[in-house]
């Protein structure tokens, strides 16, 4: 059997339990469908038509379950097709599926690179999180892939990040002379032994990447240290990537982490920090915080990154990731700023004091117009102008939509 799908067969991963579904729902990145509608569709994803998607290499079922979730519940009509090369994995996703009764996913077992063939498409979607770099010709796969998108769609894939790697590759290279060749569990048990007395200069070991594995996940151990096939990737090699395959990058998550303002103080490098490109930047900023581990990011195809991303205007419907406007605004910072914390690096982003105001009526339903009228009428008359609060909101929008908790649809009824 090949070394890849043996894996994943005898550990399947990522380590879920169908059970958990009746507690929880997964979320994250790529695939939420607000990022979806806000990185791909330009906030225009027209939620009443079928939407049809798939998630090449599904693994225990992260994004399918998530997508087929939302999807049902805003009544979405559509499909979600599961393609893994594990039938164990597949087994743990369905369970998962029938634990929340979702009827909307459709599952076959097979290879990424047999997809055109097993689900041929056309799709509005694809995710691809997680295997790309576990294939021995990515560009292969994913050029695969390009073709099954209807013009006009998009991906979202996620890949390892070379930096927030460091150590990884050379303890991978220890491990394959020192215990290649044995069983399963003797190579994880001699993985761990020697992993607890590493001398205090290896550079794994200086890498939390350590420090965030479960001690009793194996399938996360083996997938870290003892993988057959696995590679990452630098900013300027997913442009490559992309371009190889036909997609245009639209966007990396979070966008804070990917920004070099985050990361400089002095004044005449922030300045020249904000004329490069955002391709160039994004590159600097990698560089700059050494600790990304993955970078999920999303492209399309036919179409550019203008038309993809959804922009701050009068007709734009502010939408939370998580939590409520009301609650949000209770909790921001007395300072007037949105705070963060990336891999143990602290951001902040300054907003106006007054933008408590408008957060409170940011509901997922209404356009930045109709939050401008209530935040007047609760004013008492106090007039505030339309572009002085589009401009302090824009402000409120920029920061964050940097950490990743703020993105935009579009009210078509609605003027900009």
């Amino acid at each position: 059997m090949d070394p890849i799908r043996a894996q994943y067969e005898s550990l399947p991963y990522p380590t879920r339990d169908p059970a958990d579904e009746a507690n929880r729902l997964i979320t994250g990145s790529p695939s939420h469908l607000d990022e979806i509608n806000h990185y791909v569709f330009g906030g225009q994803l027209d939620f009443a038509a079928p939407f049809h998607a798939l998630v090449a290499g599904g693994g225990t079922g992260d994004a399918t379950i998530m997508l087929a979730q939302q999807m049902a519940d805003r009544d979405m009509p559509g499909r979600v097709v599961y393609l893994d090369l594990s039938t164990a994995s597949r087994e743990i996703a369905e369970a998962r599926a029938k634990v929340r009764g979702l009827t909307n996913i459709e599952f076959h077992t097979g290879s990424l690179l047999e997809a055109g063939e097993i689900a041929p498409g056309p799709f509005d979607y694809i995710d691809c999180c997680g295997v790309l770099h576990h294939l021995p010709d990515p560009d292969a796969g994913l050029a695969g892939l390009t073709p099954l998108l209807r013009d006009g769609g998009g991906m979202g894939i996620m890949v390892y990040g070379t930096l927030g790697r460091t150590g990884v590759y050379p303890m991978q290279d220890v491990l394959r002379s020192l215990v290649a060749g044995e069983a399963t569990e003797k190579q994880i048990s001699l993985t761990r032994d020697l992993l607890e007395t590493l001398p205090e200069t290896n550079w794994l070991k200086r890498n939390d990447q350590l420090r965030s594995l479960d001690p009793g996940d194996d399938a996360g151990l083996y997938d870290l240290l003892l993988h057959a096939e696995d590679r990452a990737y630098t900013v300027p090699e997913i442009v490559r990537l992309c371009e190889n395959s036909g997609l245009v990058l639209t966007g990396f998550l979070e966008p804070a982490r990917y920004d070099p303002q985050n990361y400089l103080n002095n004044d005449e490098l922030r300045a020249r920090a904000r004329k490069l490109h955002w391709i160039e930047a994004a590159g600097v900023a990698e560089n700059l915080a050494g600790n990304l581990k993955t970078h999920s990011f999303y492209a399309v195809k036919g179409r550019s990154r203008k038309q993809a991303v959804a922009h701050l205007t009068g007709a734009a419907i502010p939408v939370l990731i998580a939590g409520d406007g009301p609650g949000l605004a209770r909790n921001l910072s007395p300072e007037a700023s949105v705070r963060a914390e990336f891999g143990g690096h602290r951001m902040s982003f300054d907003i106006d004091p007054g933008s408590a105001a408008a957060l409170r009526y940011v509901d997922g339903k209404t356009s930045l117009k109709d939050i401008h009228k209530s935040v007047q009428r609760a004013k008492s008359g106090k007039y505030i102008s339309w572009p002085a609060f589009r401009e302090s909101f824009e402000k409120l929008y920029v920061a964050l939509n940097a950490v990743n908790a703020m993105l935009l649809r579009l009210d078509r009824s609605a003027k900009t």
